[in-house]
């Protein structure tokens, strides 16, 4: 699933594309994606009409269009969605579930999404500790690459939870945007295991794992983010390159590049956990 890096990728390409301009038209292809949109298509689409988009925005894995009228519409990804700017007249792509033309007849906005996990819906904007939100994920927390995101606060939350540091991580009420692939990697740079008990590591710990996820975000960014398949693009199209520069996430049996132990692949939840056996070890059990 698309995490902060590739969502950011994502938003940075929309802005260039969409901002400032006025919706004519919204043709709806399969209801599930926009099933979050409780008041139906009729809604969706009629409202939607004639809006003009102020502001493209990002929090942790979340984007969102505001709009003049100040709603907003609120996009997830999902494991497969994809925002594509296409020329007008491009043959529909297989999976296309949303379309969005414009009064200027340029480039039309797709949303494509092969699994139907992501999805589209109206929402009204709040604010939250100053900054605009849009109500349906008011809960979610600031994430690494935020202005305004408070790392002190954050380790010293992170060090309140009873449970398994990388658990913690994904907690996205607790910090956002980092998912499976992120997690791995800032906990292999730090050099902790997933499995270490969140209020177990020292101040300088726990500060340290967020400034490791700030960081190797940061790097993701630059190369377009991680991409192991198709599914995850740009708005042209295109793949990421991250994933030639991980260190731990995927890399099951191959040496780790700091002591050149191989890299093991764990069970964790209803997916998996990549460390150094020598760089991270276990955590004793707690007695």
């Amino acid at each position: 699933m698309p995490e902060l890096p590739e969502v950011e990728v994502v938003r940075a390409g929309l802005e260039k594309h969409v901002l400032g301009r006025i919706v004519s038209s919204v043709e709806v292809l399969h209801p599930r994606a926009i099933r979050r949109h409780v008041l139906g298509e009729a809604d969706f689409v009629g409202r939607l009409v004639g809006a003009k988009i102020t502001a493209v925005c990002r929090r942790g894995k979340y984007l969102w269009f505001e709009l003049a009228d100040g709603t907003a519409v609120l996009a997830h990804l999902g494991m497969s969605g994809q925002m594509l700017i296409q020329p007008r007249g491009v043959v529909d792509e297989k999976h296309l579930r949303v379309r969005f033309r414009f009064s200027d007849d340029g480039p039309e906005l797709r949303f494509v999404d092969q699994r139907t996990f992501g999805g589209l819906s109206l929402t009204d904007l709040v604010e939250v500790e100053g900054t605009v939100l849009p109500s349906a994920i008011a809960h979610i927390a600031r994430d690494p690459l935020d202005p305004l995101f408070d790392v002190v606060a954050t380790a010293r939350a992170l060090r309140t939870r009873r449970t398994e540091v990388k658990r913690a991580l994904l907690d996205q009420t607790l910090v956002s945007g980092i998912g499976n692939i992120y997690a791995d990697e800032a906990l292999w740079r730090v050099g902790l295991h997933w499995a270490r008990p969140a209020d177990r590591l020292t101040a300088t710990q726990a500060r340290g794992v967020l400034a490791a996820a700030a960081e190797v975000m940061v790097e993701a960014l630059r190369v377009g983010g991680t991409s192991f398949d198709a599914l995850y693009v740009n708005v042209n199209g295109e793949s990421g390159y991250f994933s030639r520069s991980l260190d731990a996430y995927g890399r099951e049996g191959e040496p780790c590049r700091r002591c050149g132990s191989l890299i093991v692949r764990e069970a964790f939840t209803n997916r998996s956990s990549f460390s150094c056996p020598q760089c991270q070890p276990k955590p004793r059990s707690r007695r």
